[in-house]
């Protein structure tokens, strides 16, 4: 049973609300159909019909991002929608753990926790760059303009939604190279986000930060702690071979598309899109064009990436070892 839930569960650190799992289970979905009769309802009190009230909450709870629109979300030009979309989507890009905890009234683990504070800041600080080159290099006219579509853009791409109010492939260069490194960060662990996940993140970036001071103090005992808690060396080993190997696929996919005849922006951004179960990409994949020109072997390789995104990897490559067959 336990194996079962860390297989199922995204991340590195499964983290169990309750002993029984089966118990755990029922807390999350519960907090997941909070989420969805909360968005649902404010979708109608803004206008939208119940059938795509429904769709477009299934699609930003689960970050699926698929709307009925044939210019999604954006088609309906309407800021509130904006705005609740954006808002559901980073809750959904939350570990669901943290939402059950919130929704008892405990505050705390929310303010303690670091991936969450790591993911809130990501997030501000990218809304504010992008925003601020939108304004400068003319793209919008007002401040308003410029956060809420930029903001919208952002949190859809971390979280893996792949909603889109706008063409950003039509934004300046610079801003396009955040939102593509936004493909790999992902959303939290234990969200419905995709992503290499900002928990893991943060462990490699507190292990190179030891690793660093054990140069300088080659006998000190320094351990990696996040959250306050100490991250056992396996784990840490575990999270380095993941990351390793999730930038050795992206490599590997990017070079099969390129043979295909795919531009570099186009092969980089579908790779990252689909390896992180994000949507959109850039160039010839941007978020109002499709995967329909993509040639056929390049769709079979990205199914088989989302797949394996989707799976973290190990579970699709370890099909691969003649080892892991029963005879």
């Amino acid at each position: 049973g336990m194996e079962l839930f860390k297989a199922e569960v995204p991340g590195p650190i499964p983290e169990k609300i309750t002993p029984r799992i089966q118990q755990t289970a029922l807390y999350l979905w519960g907090v997941y159909a909070f989420l969805t009769v909360a968005e649902t309802v404010l979708l109608l009190l803004g206008g939208m019909n119940l059938f795509e009230s429904l769709t477009h909450t299934f699609g930003t709870v689960a970050t699926g991002g698929f709307s009925p629109l044939n210019r999604s979300v954006g088609q309906y030009g309407s800021a509130y929608f904006d705005w609740i979309i954006t808002v559901f989507m980073f809750l959904s890009g939350v570990n669901f753990v943290l939402h059950y905890r919130l929704l008892r009234g405990h505050f705390r683990p929310l303010a303690r926790d670091d991936e969450f504070r790591t993911y809130l800041w990501i997030v501000l600080f990218c809304i504010a760059v992008i925003s601020a080159d939108l304004l400068f290099r003319g793209n919008y006219d007002s401040i308003a303009e410029a956060l809420r579509y930029s903001a919208f853009q952002v949190v859809s791409i971390i979280t893996t939604t792949g909603f889109a109010t706008a063409d950003f492939e039509l934004w300046p260069s610079f801003t396009q190279l955040i939102l593509l490194l936004l493909m790999f960060a992902g959303a939290c662990a234990g969200s419905t986000g995709g992503g290499m996940k900002i928990l893991r993140l943060l462990i490699l970036s507190r292990h190179t930060r030891a690793e660093l001071k054990r140069v300088l103090h080659p006998h000190a005992v320094i351990s990696v702690k996040v959250g306050g808690k100490v991250i056992d060396t396996r784990i840490q080993s575990s999270v380095t071979s993941f990351l390793i190997l999730y930038v050795a696929v992206f490599i590997a996919g990017v070079f099969f598309m390129t043979s295909l005849g795919m531009d570099m922006e186009s092969a980089m951004s579908g790779v990252a899109a689909s390896l992180g179960n994000v949507g959109p990409g850039l160039g010839s994949l941007g978020p109002m064009d499709n995967y329909s020109a993509v040639p056929e072997a390049g769709k079979w390789l990205f199914s088989l990436l989302m797949l394996m995104g989707r799976l973290e990897l190990y579970t699709v490559l370890l099909l691969f070892f003649p080892g892991t067959w029963r005879k």
